[in-house]
C-alpha cells in the first residue's frame, strides 16, 4: 500500500471514534496526522498484529518493547496526547469487544486486519513476565524482585545516580538547579528525623535496596542497621559500600523476607518503596509483622506509592505493562486503606505526608539520566529492557503530574498503653534532631 500512514490513521479513527493527535510515520515511509506533534513510528506491520491480537495497553506495550513501534519527538508529549485514547480510556479486549458491535466499527477493524497482513500473533518479547502459581509466596515474591532488581548493578548505577536510591527524592523549592543526589540525601535525613534515630539504637530498613538508607541512617546518626532484600544483586553491591564506608560492625545486609526476620525489638522501621510489593492479601499481614518487630513506642516510616481511589473497588486491576514488565506482581492502594491496615495492626498514625510532585521531579531526572547513557545501557542489559525503562518512568512521572498516582511518608507509632507516643507536639519540625 503506497499510503499506509494515511489509512492506518483513518481506521484507527474509525475504530475509536475520535482523531490520532499525533502524526504517525508508517513502514513505507508516509506520514499521515497532525504536523508538529511528535510522530508515532510504526516499522512494520507486526506492530498492528500485536494490538489486533492484544487489544490496548499491552498490545501497545509489547510493540514498544520489541521496537516494533517507537516515538520520533518529546516523548512526554506523545504519552501526553495519547493518554486519551490508551490509559484514561482503559480500552481492552474486552471494551473492544463492545465497541465492535458497530458496524462502521467492525469494518475499521477487518481494515487493520487487513493491513496488518498474515494473522499469525507475534511471540511475546522475552522481556515479559511468564509466572504460573500464586502470588505473593515467598517464592512467588523473591522471583518477581528477582525480575525488576536483578537487571544489573551497572545499569542501576546509570539511571540512579551515585545515590543509588530508587524512590522518590525530597526536591527543595525552587527545584531548579538542585542535583538528584542532593534531594535523594534530603530525603534520607528527612526520613531519618521523623524517626528520631539517636546513636546506639536498631533500625531494620526493610527492602533495604543497595544500601542508601542504612549507611546513611549509620553513618549520620550512630545508629545500627539491619537491611533486608530478596535481591541477591542488591546485597552484595550494598555489603561491599558498607564495607567501604568502614560501617561492617554497624550494618548488617541480609537476603532475607521481612517475614522471616525475628531478631526484634528495634527502636525504629524504615520501608521505602517496599510495601508497593505485599499485596493487598498480605497488607494486614505485613502491618503486624512490623508491629510485632517494634518495641513500646517505636516508630514506622512507611513510604509508599498510592492509587486514587476508586467507585468499585473490586473493579480495580494492575497496569498490564507494568505487571508483564515492571513490577511483576504489584499492587498500590489508595492512602486510606493504607493507614486503615496499619492502624489495625496496631499502629497509631501521626502523620502522612504527600510528595506526588517530588516523584515527577525524580523521575524526569532519571529518564534523562537513561537517555544520556542509552547506549551504555542497552550494552548493560538488552534494547527491550532499557525501552521497557524509558516508557515505564517517562509514563509514571505523567502519572505522578496528573494526580492518577501518588505517593505518601506515613509516620506511625507504636504506642504503649500508657499513651505517651513519645511524639512532639507540633510534629512537623522535622529539620532539628528529636523533632
Amino acid at each position: 500500500m503506497p499510503d499506509a500512514a494515511l489509512r492506518l490513521t483513518e481506521l484507527l479513527e474509525q475504530l475509536l471514534g475520535a482523531p490520532v493527535p499525533v502524526r504517525v510515520r508508517a513502514w513505507d515511509g508516509s506520514e499521515s496526522g497532525p504536523p508538529g506533534t511528535p510522530t508515532l513510528v510504526v516499522r512494520n506491520r507486526r506492530a498492528l498484529r500485536r494490538l489486533l491480537f492484544k487489544p490496548g495497553e499491552l498490545g501497545l506495550a509489547r510493540a514498544w518493547v520489541a521496537g516494533d513501534l517507537t516515538v520520533e519527538g518529546d516523548l512526554y508529549t506523545a504519552l501526553g496526547l495519547l493518554s486519551g485514547l490508551i490509559w484514561e480510556r482503559g480500552e481492552d479486549a474486552r471494551g473492544l469487544a463492545g465497541t465492535l458491535r458497530d458496524p462502521q466499527a467492525r469494518a475499521a477493524a477487518l481494515g487493520l486486519v487487513k493491513l496488518a497482513g498474515p494473522p499469525l500473533p507475534p511471540a511475546p518479547p522475552p522481556e515479559e513476565v511468564r509466572r504460573p502459581g500464586h502470588l505473593h509466596t515467598r517464592r512467588s515474591d523473591k522471583r518477581a524482585i528477582s525480575h525488576h532488581y536483578d537487571v544489573g548493578n551497572d545499569f542501576y548505577e546509570l539511571v540512579l545516580g551515585p545515590s543509588m536510591v530508587y524512590s522518590c527524592a525530597y526536591w527543595p523549592a525552587p527545584e531548579p538547579g538542585a542535583t538528584l543526589e542532593q534531594a535523594q540525601h534530603d530525603k534520607l535525613e528527612l526520613i531519618c528525623r521523623k524517626l528520631d534515630l539517636k546513636p546506639g539504637q536498631r533500625l531494620l530498613d526493610v527492602g533495604c535496596g543497595w544500601g542508601s538508607m542504612a549507611i546513611h541512617a549509620a553513618r549520620e546518626h550512630g545508629v545500627s542497621v539491619v537491611g533486608v532484600t530478596l535481591s541477591q544483586e542488591q546485597a552484595v553491591y550494598a555489603r561491599k559500600r558498607v564495607a567501604d564506608e568502614g560501617l561492617t560492625d554497624r550494618v548488617e545486609i541480609r537476603v532475607q523476607d521481612y517475614r522471616d526476620v525475628a531478631d526484634g525489638p528495634y527502636d525504629a522501621i524504615s520501608s521505602i518503596g517496599m510495601a508497593e510489593h505485599v499485596g493487598a492479601a498480605r497488607y494486614l499481614e505485613y502491618a503486624n509483622d512490623l508491629y510485632a518487630l517494634l518495641k513500646p513506642g517505636g516508630r514506622l516510616l512507611n513510604h509508599q506509592i498510592g492509587r486514587r481511589p476508586q467507585r468499585d473497588e473490586s473493579a480495580y486491576h494492575v497496569d498490564e505493562f507494568i505487571d508483564a514488565y515492571v513490577f511483576p506482581d504489584g499492587e498500590l492502594a489508595p492512602i486510606g486503606t493504607t493507614v486503615t491496615q496499619l492502624e489495625r495492626a496496631g499502629f497509631e498514625v501521626r502523620d502522612v505526608e504527600s510528595i506526588r510532585e517530588h516523584y515527577a521531579l525524580t523521575l524526569r531526572r532519571w529518564v534523562a539520566n537513561l537517555e544520556a547513557n542509552w547506549a551504555r545501557a542497552v550494552q548493560l542489559t538488552s534494547p527491550g529492557r532499557a525501552r521497557v525503562w524509558r516508557l515505564y518512568m517517562a509514563a509514571s512521572a505523567l502519572a505522578f503530574e496528573r494526580n492518577r498516582i501518588g505517593v505518601n511518608q506515613v509516620l506511625a507509632v507504636r504506642t504503649p498503653e500508657s499513651g505517651d507516643s513519645g511524639m512532639p507536639l507540633r510534629a512537623r519540625t522535622w529539620g532539628t534532631p528529636g523533632g
